[in-house]
């Protein structure tokens, strides 16, 4: 994509993703969804996305918002607000779309798209992930992607600090 004013487009509400997951669908495309902070976006995170992107034709992002973040990471994150990250995201060209949500976990979106595949990065299993369940039951499946080594956000902003 050439055309940087449709970057924020990519930003959906979850109504808005509906629609367009069932355009989607219409078409035979298979969608993977994937979420997290991505709140310092590293090469571990482009790492994981290009991993989930492979797995169908379209990728949707669920993103944590600020106040999601810091019940999860603490009152110092993130480091970036909401906006931002969504639009980082959504300037990624593997990326079809970015959804914010302001649960700790995106069961409730992950149930409502109920993807053809569900990706996520890291040392979970099958049962620690949210909407995991829910998307097995309704045909699809879940992906557990590995950490690229030596790249976490938490280690970046250990780093800043040390400076």
């Amino acid at each position: 994509m050439k055309r940087a004013d449709l970057i924020p487009q990519k930003i959906m509400t979850t109504p808005q993703i509906m629609q367009r997951v069932a355009q989607w669908r219409l078409t035979g495309k298979t969608i993977a969804f994937t979420n997290g902070v991505f709140d310092i976006l590293h090469q571990g995170h482009v790492f994981s996305l290009s991993q989930a992107a492979k797995e169908a034709d379209i990728l949707l992002i669920g993103l944590n918002a600020d106040a999601s973040v810091k019940r999860l990471k603490g009152d110092s994150r993130p480091v970036n607000n909401q906006e931002s990250r969504a639009l980082l995201l959504a300037s990624l060209q593997i990326v079809d779309a970015v959804i914010l949500f302001e649960e700790d976990t995106p069961l409730r979106l992950i149930s409502s798209i109920l993807p053809d595949v569900l990706v996520k990065g890291g040392d979970y299993t099958v049962e620690q992930i949210a909407g995991a369940r829910e998307v097995i039951a309704a045909g699809g499946r879940v992906l557990i992607n590995p950490i690229l080594e030596g790249f976490s956000t938490t280690g970046i902003i250990e780093q800043i600090r040390k400076a």
